[in-house]
C-alpha cells in the first residue's frame, strides 16, 4: 500500500484508541448467544409478533430463526426514495425464504435539499441527519432484530442511517439501494439555462421546463452530489453487494439484488454462524477507504462531516485534516459533473464501481483486507452483478475505462490531487473543493462583500453591484447560528460573475451544495461568527487571500485594526420560526463545529 495512506490510518487508529476499545467493549457487551428476543418478557415479545401471521409467529417463538429489522426513509416525493415503497414485501419474501422473518420497524424522515434549496426548509437539512439517526435508534429499541436492513439514500439520510448502525453496532447490517434514474438533458445545458435565468435572459416557464428534464422520473438525480456520494461511500465500506449502487430502479436486476441483500444480512446473524457485526466490520481501516473513495472521485464535501459523524458514533476520531491528508495522496481518476460532463450512468456505463475498485487497489491506495458484507477482501467488489437465464450472478468487471475521459488511471489520473483541500489561516479553518475549478481559479486574492442572508448576495447581483473581483462572505450560516444550510442558491450567480472574467470567491460557515465546484468556495468555516470565529469581524472592503494550492486563507487586516473591532452580532430575523425551525432550537444549540462533524448527538468537540 502508498506509505501515506498507511501513515494517515495508524495516526488514526493512535488518536482512536480509547474511544474504539469503549466502542467495541460495549458493542461485544450487547451481543446476544441466542436471539435477541430472547431475552424480552412473555408480554414483551407477544407485544412484538402480534401483528405478524400465524407462521411468522411460530417461528419468532422459538430461537433458531433471525429476525431482521427493516428500516426504510421510503417517501413518495423523493424521486431517489419512490422505489422503496414495494421493498418490505420483497424483502419479507425473501427473508422468509431463509426461515427468518423480516419486520418493517420503522420509518425516518426524508427531506429533499432539491426542494428546499433556498428556501427557508433548507435550514433543518443538517440537522435532519441526527434526527434520522434517533428515529433509526427508535426503530431498533424494542431489541427484537438480529439484524437489520438500511432503505436509504440522499443527502442526510444514507449518513443519518450510519450513524444509527454504528450505534447498534452489534447488529449485522446491510445497505440496501434503489439506484438512480435515467439521465435526462445534458448537465452543461442545465447549468446553461439557470445561469441565463440568473442573468434574466430566460424566464420561470424555460427554467423549470430544464428542470423537469433534467429531474423527470424516479431515481436518484444522476449528478455526482451527495446522494451518489453517498452510494459510492457506502459500496467502498463493504456495505452494500458488490456493483449494487448504480442499477436503475424498477428493473429485474434490481429487485434480485434487493432479495439478494434481504438473503446476505440473514447469512451474517450469529444464528447463521458466521456473526459479523456492522461496528466490528466498519474500522478505522474502512474509514481510511471511505475517504479514499471519496477523494479519487471528487465527490461531495458534505461528506467531510457526515464522515466525522459516522466515523466518531464507532468511536473513531478523525477530522478535516485527515480528508487533506489522504486526498493529497490520492489522485483524481474520474470526471462526473461538476468535475466533468458525464452523470453517473455515464461513470457505471464507463466501467463503473467494479473498475474503480480495481484501479483503488492496483494502486495501492485502499486496504484491500477488510471485513465487508460478503466476506473479508474488497477484490470482490471488482466484480459486476448481471442475470443469467433469470439468475443472479457476479462476473468479473471491466479491466479498462471505455470512456477515458470519464474514468482514468491511477497511473495516469486527470488530476495528481483528490482535489479537496484544507484551508487554514487567521480565519479559521474550512474546506474547499478543487477538483472542479477551472485552472487559475484556485488562487484569489480580493475585497470583501459582506453578507449575512443568500438573497441579499441575489439581490446585489441582480443591481450590478457585483460586477468586480470580491470574495463573498456569507456568515451566519454556521450550525448553531441557522443549521448551516447549504448555500448552493449562490452558485448560478456567481458562475455568471466568473464567467464575465471577474475573480470571484466564497468564504462562509455554511455549506454548498454536493455539486458545487465551479467557484472557489472555503465552506464549513470553524470557528463560525456565532462562536466568535474571526469572519464575525470581516468587513466589506477588507482583503482576503483564498489559496487553493497552498492552503491558506487570510484575512489580510492588521492585528491592531481587529483588536478596535467588534464581532458582527446575529440578527435572527425570523430564521428560527417557521416552516417547523421554531422545533430544533434544541438541537441547533447543541451541534458541534463543522470539524467535528456537526453533529448534536456526541460531546462537543472532544
Amino acid at each position: 500500500m502508498k506509505k501515506e495512506i498507511v501513515d494517515i490510518t495508524q495516526r488514526i487508529i493512535e488518536r482512536s484508541k480509547n474511544s474504539r476499545s469503549a466502542y467495541l467493549k460495549k458493542i461485544r457487551a450487547a451481543k446476544s448467544k441466542t436471539v435477541h428476543r430472547a431475552s424480552l418478557s412473555c408480554g414483551n415479545l407477544a407485544h412484538g409478533f402480534a401483528a405478524c401471521g400465524k407462521e411468522d409467529k411460530q417461528k419468532l417463538r422459538g430461537l433458531n430463526h433471525s429476525d431482521i429489522a427493516i428500516i426504510s426513509a421510503y417517501n413518495d416525493m423523493l424521486s431517489a426514495h419512490q422505489p422503496y415503497q414495494t421493498y418490505p414485501d420483497i424483502i419479507k419474501a425473501a427473508v422468509s425464504e431463509t426461515g427468518g422473518v423480516a419486520q418493517f420497524a420503522g420509518g425516518v424522515p426524508a427531506m429533499c435539499d432539491g426542494v428546499t434549496q433556498g428556501q427557508p426548509g433548507m435550514d433543518l437539512s443538517l440537522m435532519s441527519r441526527d434526527v434520522i439517526a434517533m428515529a433509526t435508534a427508535v426503530g431498533l429499541s424494542h431489541n427484537m432484530f438480529d439484524g437489520a436492513l438500511m432503505l436509504g439514500i440522499c443527502d442526510k439520510i444514507v449518513p443519518g442511517l450510519m450513524i444509527a448502525s454504528m450505534t447498534f453496532g452489534h447488529l449485522p447490517t446491510v445497505f440496501v439501494p434503489a439506484g438512480p434514474m435515467p439521465s435526462g438533458i445534458p448537465n452543461k445545458e442545465k447549468v446553461r439555462v439557470r445561469q441565463k435565468f440568473a442573468k434574466g435572459e430566460v424566464g420561470k416557464e424555460e427554467l423549470l421546463e430544464a428542470e423537469s428534464a433534467s429531474y423527470h422520473s424516479a431515481g436518484t438525480c444522476t449528478f455526482f452530489g451527495t446522494a451518489n456520494s453517498n452510494q459510492l461511500v457506502v459500496e467502498v465500506m463493504g456495505l452494500h453487494l458488490p456493483g449494487a449502487s448504480f442499477v436503475a430502479p424498477n428493473t429485474e436486476l434490481r429487485e434480485e439484488l434487493t432479495k439478494a441483500a434481504a438473503r446476505q444480512v440473514t447469512r451474517l446473524t450469529e444464528q447463521a454462524g458466521n456473526y459479523m457485526p456492522i461496528g466490528e466490520m466498519i474500522d478505522e481501516r474502512s474509514i481510511v477507504n471511505a475517504i479514499v473513495g471519496l477523494t479519487a472521485t471528487g465527490g461531495s464535501t458534505n461528506l467531510t462531516m457526515h464522515i466525522i459523524a459516522f466515523a466518531r458514533a464507532a468511536g473513531i476520531i478523525i477530522d478535516f485534516q485527515d480528508f487533506n491528508d489522504i486526498s493529497d495522496a490520492v489522485p483524481l481518476i474520474t470526471r462526473i459533473y461538476p468535475n466533468g460532463h458525464a452523470d453517473i450512468n455515464h461513470f457505471e456505463q464507463s466501467g463503473g464501481m467494479a473498475l474503480l475498485f480495481k484501479e483503488l487497489i492496483e494502486g495501492g491506495l485502499v486496504h484491500e483486507d477488510v471485513e465487508t458484507i460478503c466476506g473479508r477482501g474488497l477484490t470482490r467488489y471488482t466484480q459486476k452483478p448481471i442475470l443469467k437465464d433469470g439468475e443472479l450472478i457476479w462476473v468479473d468487471g471491466a479491466t479498462e475505462s471505455s470512456d477515458k475521459e470519464v474514468i482514468a488511471t491511477v497511473a495516469q489520473p486527470f488530476k495528481a490531487d483528490g482535489g479537496l483541500k484544507v484551508l487554514k489561516g487567521n480565519l479559521g479553518t474550512s474546506v474547499i473543493k478543487t477538483s472542479s475549478l477551472r485552472p487559475g481559479c484556485e488562487i484569489v486574492k480580493a475585497p470583501a462583500v459582506v453578507f449575512e442572508d443568500q438573497n441579499d448576495l441575489d439581490a446585489a447581483f441582480q443591481s450590478g453591484a457585483l460586477d468586480k473581483d470580491f470574495v463573498a462572505v456569507v456568515r451566519f450560516q454556521g450550525p448553531k447560528a441557522r443549521g448551516m444550510p447549504e448555500l448552493h442558491k449562490l452558485t448560478p450567480p456567481l458562475g455568471v460573475l466568473q464567467d464575465k472574467g471577474f475573480k470571484v470567491a466564497l468564504l462562509t460557515d455554511g455549506r454548498m451544495s454536493g455539486a458545487s465546484g465551479k467557484v472557489p468556495a472555503a465552506i464549513h468555516l470553524c470557528p463560525e461568527a456565532l462562536d466568535g470565529g474571526l469572519i464575525a469581524k470581516v468587513q466589506t472592503g477588507d482583503m482576503i487571500l483564498l489559496n487553493g494550492e497552498t492552503g491558506e486563507l487570510t484575512l489580510l487586516v492588521s492585528e491592531e485594526e481587529l483588536a478596535k473591532r467588534e464581532n458582527a452580532q446575529f440578527q435572527v430575523n425570523g430564521h428560527h420560526e417557521g416552516l417547523g425551525r421554531e422545533l430544533f432550537g434544541f438541537m441547533r444549540k447543541s451541534l458541534s463545529s463543522a470539524n467535528t462533524g456537526a453533529c448534536s448527538l456526541f460531546d462537543q468537540d472532544v
